[in-house]
């Protein structure tokens, strides 16, 4: 009898390790292989590009995912893409279709070195990334213009991933990629001519196996001056013995995508346009990645410029013909592909979801969630974040002796999701000492910026609309227009429309009816990135330290 009642117990045992224990190994090794959704299948209300029908629409992402660079491991599809200034850093995106995205994670927690973007770096920091898979690792190679070629990887696209490593040293090396070839190593990059002195010529250097360092000086492969201006964002594959180099040219604004190959990793290569503008509205179709599905066809990732808005990002068929790339569809019949508005979707069936960037935030846990970056590297000293509350406290942090905010790194920004929207979020302000000169609000952030904010000044809460023009030269703020309020608490709202993402902001007292506050105006896009919207909140210098701002919420509507 006590030997039935031992081994049942062993059953049961087993039984509960089964349950937990190596359940829990099992998701492990899904999470790394399968990634499980973040977001809940996040639905947006402003931007979708699924039509529910299988088919799509461009753009698939209409926000500023500029330089966007995507793998396929197995039956799912990662994505990184530039963030400059922006942390956290290189953004890793999900999917299983190429269409449908949500953000798990980042890759980079702080930018290096860490004195040098403890302030915001405009149009500096993390330049085109490329993402590979290898041997059982993620890998993300990206230039920094003033430091060189950084490298970060994991094994798990969830979890933590290593601190970054300088692969090659010096200024104006960026757009990097490598490529494993057997038993070599390879990276092929661009220059920067505003450091380097010179542009348009993409150089191909040996690494070493582990992919940490460079081992040469490194060889020229490919000069455009020529016939491709400014080419730069180069992408290394091996395909059919031949080495492709996918490279943008002409300029952000109007370029064009050029594709290269070689039966020798270093040359010489035929050189052939495979995407361009042409009759379509799509200007400057080119930068992104060569992916392939399950059932091996081709498609290629791409950014639009759209000013305000950022590089949007488009998904274009691709066929190969004659050993070359077509992307898109060729409408003229001379060769050369041109972006499609809408297509079939690569992966269809299987009830695949739905869903989008996450954009509305509940502060659950008093941390805002992944669509969040703060404009240089973060400190813990900005906000609370206390478990178990249901706010994102910001303390109202010194702005030191800035003229504005451009200078000011504890903004939290996230990337504009539409051409129209509306954002609004319920602050409240509380100065401890009663102290003038603080200030929280709503932000629509650029070269030129405009916000709404409760401040407080001589003894009251006020409702203020506040202008920056030019605040990149240093220009002083200007109040448009301020209104007293009847305490500390207020619902905040811009609306966002275009051409121009012209921004009219208004507030209400009771949740329900809303005032305008001062005049439409717009913001301009930062240095490389879009405008962006977020929160904030700051003290002038020489008063009292104290105050702090609670966020209960934060949601984006037509």
């Amino acid at each position: 009898m006590i030997y039935r009642k031992s081994y049942f117990k062993f059953i049961l045992i087993i039984h509960l390790l089964m349950l937990f224990g190596c359940k829990s190994g099992v998701e492990k090794q899904s999470v790394n292989n399968e990634t499980t959704h973040l977001s809940k299948n996040y639905i947006s209300k402003v931007w979708q590009s699924d039509l529910g029908d299988g088919t799509y629409t461009n753009p698939i992402l209409y926000a500023d995912y500029s330089d966007p660079d995507v793998i396929r491991v197995e039956n799912n599809y990662y994505m990184t893409a530039s963030s400059f200034n922006c942390v956290p850093g290189l953004p890793i995106l999900y999917s299983k279709d190429l269409v449908n995205w949500e953000i798990i994670s980042y890759a980079l927690e702080k930018q290096i070195p860490e004195e040098v973007f403890d302030i915001p770096q405009h149009s500096k920091g993390v330049w085109a990334p490329a993402i590979r898979y290898h041997k059982g690792e993620f890998y993300i190679y990206w230039g920094d213009p003033d430091f060189g070629v950084y490298m970060v990887k994991t094994n798990d696209i969830n979890g933590k991933w290593s601190k970054p490593v300088l692969v090659m040293a010096g200024k104006g090396i960026i757009d990097p990629c490598p490529l494993w070839d057997g038993e070599n190593t390879y990276l092929i990059h661009a220059w920067a001519g505003s450091r380097a002195g010179i542009n348009s010529v993409l150089t191909i250097n040996k690494m070493n196996a582990e992919g940490t360092m460079v081992l040469d000086e490194g060889q020229n492969v490919f000069d455009g001056h020529d016939k491709h201006h400014t080419m730069e964002g180069p992408k290394l594959y091996k395909k059919d013995g031949y080495y492709y180099i996918f490279a943008p040219a002409g300029g952000v604004e109007t370029g064009w995508q050029v594709v290269m190959r070689s039966k020798n990793i270093y040359g010489p290569y035929e050189d052939k346009i495979v995407l361009e503008q042409g009759s379509t509205a799509v200007n400057g179709p080119h930068q992104g990645a060569w992916v392939t599905t399950q059932d091996d066809k081709s498609w290629f990732m791409h950014f639009q410029d759209q000013g305000v808005y950022g590089r949007v990002l488009h998904l274009q068929p691709m066929e190969w013909k004659e050993g070359w790339p077509v992307i898109g569809k060729d409408l003229d019949g001379n060769g050369v592909g041109e972006p499609i508005p809408s297509g079939v979707k690569p992966v269809t069936g299987n009830n695949l979801p739905i869903m989008q960037p996450v954009e509305n935030d509940e502060f659950e846990n008093g941390k805002p969630g992944l669509q969040w970056q703060w404009y240089a590297n973060s400190s813990v000293k900005w906000s609370a974040q206390i478990p178990g509350t249901n706010y994102l406290r910001l303390f109202t942090i010194s702005k030191k002796e800035e003229p504005n905010l451009w200078n000011v790194p504890n903004l939290l920004l996230q990337k504009l999701p539409a051409p129209n929207f509306t954002a609004t979020t319920k602050v409240k302000l509380t100065t401890e000492w009663e102290t003038s000169g603080k200030k929280t609000g709503l932000l629509l952030m650029g070269k030129s910026y405009t916000y709404a904010a409760i401040a407080f000044h001589d003894g009251k809460y006020w409702i203020q609309q506040v202008n920056c023009v030019d605040a990149i030269d240093g220009t002083p703020e200007k109040v448009i227009e301020e209104k007293p309020l009847s305490s500390n608490e207020v619902q905040l709202r811009m609306k966002i429309t275009t051409p121009d993402a012209n921004c009219q902001f208004s507030y209400s007292e009771n949740g329900i009816d809303f005032v305008r506050i001062g005049k439409p105006s717009k913001a301009e896009k930062d240095l490389w990135i879009s405008a962006k919207i977020g929160i904030f909140a700051i003290s002038q210098p020489n008063v009292r330290m104290g105050g702090y701002a609670d966020f209960e919420w934060f949601r984006i509507e037509k």
